[in-house]
């Protein structure tokens, strides 16, 4: 039978053979394959010939490469999973009708925090991803590449939120010490303001749509509104009774949803700052609550089996109506917010519900929770129809990004239709894509970046 080898690929074996068993102490075995290789007059003595190490180095390439073959194989079991599927969504030109679900393996797992990550957040333009810990810092990521890009350090506690602006010119963080900080994005994100104000821990801090202003939310059992230009606190929100754990403005800026560790969540009129309905119904702390979006009012209204709403009530037609809660008891609960009332109990994680997401599709909703998995629940009949074995830790939050990536015709990166930072990167295919794009969070100090 032929070698496989050319002579100079057996001579090059053969040595690094040798220098395996000289460096493993295999003398009986080295003497004897120097014999039979004809190589008497091999030396071991110089560190710097090709064939050293070459053994080791080709085993553990070899030990990668089966490693990134075994997860190119689960990811095409479960595309091939989902082609046979009979409920999976028919093929058209159109991204909605196919929306984008996560699956393993992530795109990116993004290590360089020392501590739990407590948020992540997506810039609204350029391919960037802002994630807080409890180490103290932020990190900016490349979240297309998986590189990190800078450190900010500024805050001396904990950062337990991070969010962008709409423009994505400034950036917010909120801390355990206290204070709630802007920096700018466009100058190597400078600290450019700290507000001073709440009296504990800020747990939560928002833009509102505007951007001129701030909410934030803390252990001090508050909620304050910020003029972003001044950096004055002009409003103040009272009515939990414990630590009021996150704040979240509606898409049109009109109303705001809290939660606390009082068990409830309050539905607040941002113009007058008073509360419109205390939703009750949990039975332990709520960790997260948010506005359902305008496109999800269809899917919604199916599950409740409340039909169209009436043509003179435009309130049931915008931004703030519904309202998602998630909760330590382990469940999620669906609100009528202009009601109060309790429209659906989703069912189904084992341990506390961290975040919440809704699709941008409109057709599902996406629950983070401590027993380390992403569920994926259908609104229109309630189910759970995916659940995504996210991190080897408590999964902490989620973010939704959505990116146009491709080349313009100056080969530029483009990214909801401007050039992402100035970078630019050549492009195989013959024009951009736009692409839904999602971040998770976990207390295993790692961030993972879900694309299609």
């Amino acid at each position: 039978m032929s070698s496989l080898l050319s002579e100079r690929q057996k001579d090059e074996l053969h040595k690094s053979m040798l220098s395996y068993l000289h460096q493993a102490g295999l003398h009986e075995s080295y003497e004897a394959l120097k014999k039979e290789t004809d190589n008497e007059d091999f030396q071991v003595d110089d560190p710097k010939a090709r064939w050293v190490g070459l053994l080791e180095k080709k085993w553990t390439s070899v030990i990668r490469l089966q490693k990134k073959i075994m997860d190119l194989e689960t990811r095409n079991a479960s595309l091939l999973a989902e082609l046979s599927s009979p409920h999976r969504a028919s093929s058209s030109s159109s991204s909605t009708s196919t929306p984008f679900i996560p699956r393993a393996p992530a795109r990116h797992t993004l290590t360089s925090h020392r501590a739990p990550i407590t948020k992540v957040s997506f810039h609204p333009t350029w391919t960037v991803l802002a994630s807080a810990s409890e180490d103290s810092t932020v990190k900016i990521w490349d979240w297309e590449s998986g590189e990190m890009e800078r450190t900010l350090k500024g805050h001396t506690k904990s950062v337990g939120d991070v969010d962008f602006d709409a423009k994505g010119g400034l950036m917010v963080t909120c801390s355990s010490d206290l204070t709630i900080k802007v920096w700018d994005t466009s100058n190597e994100y400078t600290n450019v303001k700290t507000l001073h104000g709440h009296d504990h821990s800020v747990s939560s801090v928002r833009f509102t749509p505007d951007g001129e202003k701030l909410v934030s939310a803390s252990r001090d059992k508050t909620i304050k509104v910020w003029e972003v230009a001044s950096g004055y606190c002009v409003k103040t929100f009272t009515g939990h009774s414990e630590w009021v754990r996150g704040v979240v403005p509606s898409d049109d800026g009109k109303w705001l949803v809290s939660c606390s560790n009082d068990q409830t969540s309050r539905i607040w009129d941002f113009a007058t700052g008073e509360t419109k309905i205390e939703l009750r119904g949990h039975e332990h702390v709520l960790e997260c609550a948010i506005f359902a979006p305008v496109n999800c009012y269809p899917a919604i209204r199916e599950l409740a089996g409340l039909g169209n709403p009436p043509a003179g009530d435009s309130r049931a037609k915008s931004p703030g109506a519904f309202v998602v809660t998630g909760s330590r008891d382990k469940t999620i609960k669906l609100w009528d917010a202009i009601s109060g009332q309790c429209l659906r109990s989703f069912v189904g994680h084992d341990n506390w519900i961290r975040a919440l997401v809704f699709h941008p599709s409109g057709k599902y909703l996406l629950s983070a929770s401590d027993d380390k998995t992403i569920k994926i629940w259908d609104l229109a009949n309630g189910r759970c129809t995916k659940t995504i074995d996210a991190h080897g830790h408590f999964v902490t939050s989620m973010s939704w990004g959505r990116a146009l990536i491709g080349g313009n015709q100056n080969n530029e990166v483009v990214v909801n239709g401007d050039a992402a930072g100035g970078k630019k990167k050549d492009e195989e295919n013959s024009g951009p894509r736009r692409i839904n794009v999602l971040a998770t969070g976990s207390v295993d100090q790692t961030v993972k970046i879900w694309t299609p």
